[in-house]
């Protein structure tokens, strides 16, 4: 758990080692969790299930692994309760090893089976992953301390310099997940990759490739459960590394063929970008996922010095070096292409966003008294369409709604409890054997929208639904048994009716 709101103050007095904890001394939840165990399965979550090789298809864990998952998770979440309120790895065993505790199941199962030291090591393993992440995180008390968190956290990200492309695209992602975050009402958030994709602007491979060299390595993104069948990832946004403030440059930069600086010339030796930046991320938010800001089209480099120009106006190309983090021929190129759609103007030295530059998307800016009579800002649709990038956005959609869709079929078919076919071969060639199952129906019994009817009555039956396969399939919220436990019920009952007869 990243985050609590339900603490209070009195929770957070430390503990001495020797001290007892009590169930008192922590959360109601956290104390529920203990004595009862997870009643509501808010843990069993991704514990019974898992993703093929393919990564498509969903397989079914055999029973023991979905409760070893299972109560893998009930464990570190006890964990993470006794770690925030200051607790030691001693009083964690206590809790876990007594008899009573429901919570502490999995460790008791693995002190049976396995001897008291093996459960006594796992729960060390346990606990130091929970402190761990408990230090990394930050305890919200109120929806006011959350916004304050984001808040300090924007700060954090608009101040930072994200040099390069790849640089560029990590904070339109970051920016990304900071608005979900700020739907969320808290550094924990769910989100998925196609969503973030379309949020930012960029293409799925773009968003993996960012995600593994720059966000999670710099620890600004912790992905604490990945996402399958309709669930999203969910996700924690931290303030990243305190010693990493810069994106890496790319190791064939450390290869050049140029020679390194001479003092005695009075050369550089420092970035010519500066240390820290200062753009108006909320702008960038708002423009990143327009098509005219597309890698082919304006790119990530006008979206940096539009931000920073929003939130310093006047500014010298030497100035929008140091803000924006974008280099200075970079700047230069941004700057003329921008002032060609009329989006920038510059007065001698200093340049400035165009008064209505930014109308389409509900920012407004205060009209410039400079005496420049410049015609209003090309609209955006039209720079998109110079650039040959109109409709990307709309392409990107329509090609995540139709994964979107392909994947809710394969979900169905799980959740018609399908079989699968059993193909023997002969000859060298495979041959598949159809399986007769006592369940299955005539096409005339079949009505629209996959319902039966009823043989008696002729009307729709409520409960019974007709597969794809033309097999009989009960749903009901009471009867969950699998097509295979369904049909050998049927047999059963078919059996008993003929030996009675």
């Amino acid at each position: 758990m990243p985050h609590s709101t339900h603490q209070t103050a009195s929770l957070r007095r430390p503990f001495h080692p020797g001290e007892r904890l009590g169930l008192h001394q922590l959360p109601t939840a956290a104390a529920d969790l203990i004595l009862l165990g997870d009643l509501t399965g808010r843990y069993a979550a991704g514990s019974y299930s898992r993703l093929a090789s393919d990564g498509r298809t969903l397989v079914l864990r055999a029973d023991r692994q979905g409760a070893a998952e299972h109560g893998h998770r009930i464990t570190a979440a006890i964990a993470c309760h006794v770690a925030r309120v200051g607790g030691t790895v001693d009083q964690l065993t206590r809790l876990l090893l007594h008899p009573e505790h429901e919570g502490g199941r999995h460790a008791q199962s693995i002190a049976l089976r396995s001897g008291q030291s093996r459960a006594l090591s796992y729960i060390g393993r346990v606990w130091a992953s929970a402190s761990a992440a408990v230090s990394s995180t930050t305890m919200l008390e109120s929806r006011h301390h959350a916004y304050e968190v984001l808040a300090a956290l924007r700060d954090r990200i608009e101040t930072t310099p994200w040099r390069g492309e790849r640089g560029r695209t990590a904070l339109r992602v970051l920016r990304a997940h900071l608005n979900f975050a700020e739907i969320a009402g808290g550094p924990l958030h769910h989100a998925s990759e196609r969503q973030t994709a379309e949020e930012a602007g960029i293409s799925r491979t773009t968003l993996r490739v960012v995600y593994e060299t720059v966000l999670k390595p710099r620890g600004w993104l912790r992905r604490l459960r990945v996402g399958h069948a309709r669930e999203g990832s969910t996700w924690y946004l931290a303030e990243g590394n305190a010693d990493h403030h810069s994106i890496p440059a790319p190791q064939s930069r450390f290869r050049t063929t140029q020679f390194p600086p001479d003092p005695a010339l009075e050369e550089w030796t420092t970035p010519e970008t500066a240390t820290t930046a200062n753009i108006d991320s909320t702008v960038l938010g708002h423009l990143m996922g327009h098509d005219a800001f597309a890698h082919q089209a304006l790119g990530s480099a006008a979206l940096m010095i539009i931000s920073a120009l929003h939130q310093h106006s006047h500014q010298t190309v030497a100035e929008l070096v140091g803000t924006s983090s974008v280099s200075r021929a970079t700047t230069y190129r941004t700057l003329k292409r921008l002032a060609n759609h009329g989006l920038v103007q510059h007065t001698g030295e200093t340049w400035t966003l165009a008064p209505r530059a930014l109308e389409g998307f509900g920012i407004r800016l205060p009209d410039a008294d400079n005496g420049h009579t410049s015609a209003p800002a090309q609209g955006w649709a039209k720079v998109a369409e110079q650039h040959g990038t109109w409709g990307i956005a709309a392409r990107r959609k329509a090609l995540h709604t139709a994964e979107r869709t392909a994947y809710q079929e394969v979900l169905d078919r799980f959740a018609e409890h399908r079989s699968k076919a059993l193909v023997i071969v002969r000859d060298g060639r495979q041959v598949l054997v159809p399986v007769p199952r006592p369940d299955e129906i005539p096409s005339t019994w079949h009505a629209p929208g996959g319902r039966i009817l009823d043989p008696v009555t002729g009307r729709p039956a409520a409960d019974w639904r007709v597969a794809t396969d033309g097999r009989l399939i009960l749903i009901t919220p009471a009867d969950q048994r699998s097509y295979d436990e369904l049909a050998a019920a049927h047999a059963e009952a078919l059996s008993e009716w003929e030996s009675v007869a």
